[in-house]
């Protein structure tokens, strides 16, 4: 047996890990800061979300207005997904 399967070693044509290095760190700026601006985005989406529940007056308001949000946001992605749908 001297076929070779994807995996084995050695392989016939080793990766170039060179230019790969020097590419990646160009980009690595650009997800740095694609990353940083969604987990921003997320953050205050969530601090808004969490101010509200907050300011319920009892601990069976805040699991009422924590239902009203996940419906909100369920009601949201039926849009976004029908929407997507139609597009695609």
């Amino acid at each position: 047996m001297t076929e070779r399967r994807p995996g084995r070693w050695p392989v016939d044509e080793p990766a170039d890990l060179d230019a790969i290095e020097h590419q990646a760190v160009d980009d690595q700026d650009e997800l740095y800061l694609q990353r940083a601006q969604e987990k921003a985005l997320h953050e205050m989406v969530l601090d808004s979300i969490r101010h509200d529940l907050d300011q319920q007056p009892s601990p069976g308001s805040v699991f009422v207005a924590a239902r009203a949000w996940c419906a909100r946001i369920t009601a949201a992605a039926d849009e976004i997904s029908t929407a997507k749908r139609k597009a695609a």
